[in-house]
């Protein structure tokens, strides 16, 4: 398998009751390397950009408010296999049904406050990591 890279956010849920640290360690724990982390408070105009093929379903606006409603930790993850490794060791969105040991089974607060954000693909997570990062802030 080759090394890919992945687009992580500990959402504000996270940040607010300081589970970031816990968070990290699953990630690593999972094989994944971060190598770019930086803790932003996400503006209007980047949320709504960051979530904008949401831009036409119900809940895009209460999404947004969310995002920007306190920091947030954006990262870059490292591994063989890193989206769909990261996927796994996130868990499904509805913490009630994701596996035990998955960061939502263990800190999710409900399906909207679900504590992380994941790439879902090659293409997602290059467009993901430019809009946060430049090309020298990512170092493994």
């Amino acid at each position: 398998m080759a090394i890919q890279r992945t687009f992580s956010i500990l959402k504000p849920d996270a940040t607010e009751r300081n589970i970031t640290g816990a968070i990290n360690a699953l990630i690593e724990k999972a094989g994944l390397r971060i190598v770019a982390q930086k803790r932003i408070h996400m503006t209007r105009g980047q949320a709504e950009t960051f979530y904008a093929v949401h831009k036409e379903r119900p809940f895009f606006g209460e999404l947004v408010d969310f995002m920007i409603s306190g920091p947030v930790v954006v990262q870059v993850l490292e591994g063989e296999n890193a989206i769909a490794k990261y996927r796994d060791v996130m868990g499904a969105t509805d913490p009630s049904k994701a596996a035990d040991g998955t960061i939502r089974k263990a800190h999710a607060k409900s399906i909207g406050e679900n504590s992380v954000h994941g790439s879902d693909a090659p293409e997602t997570a290059a467009i993901e990591i430019a809009q946060f990062f430049a090309g020298n802030e990512i170092v493994g």
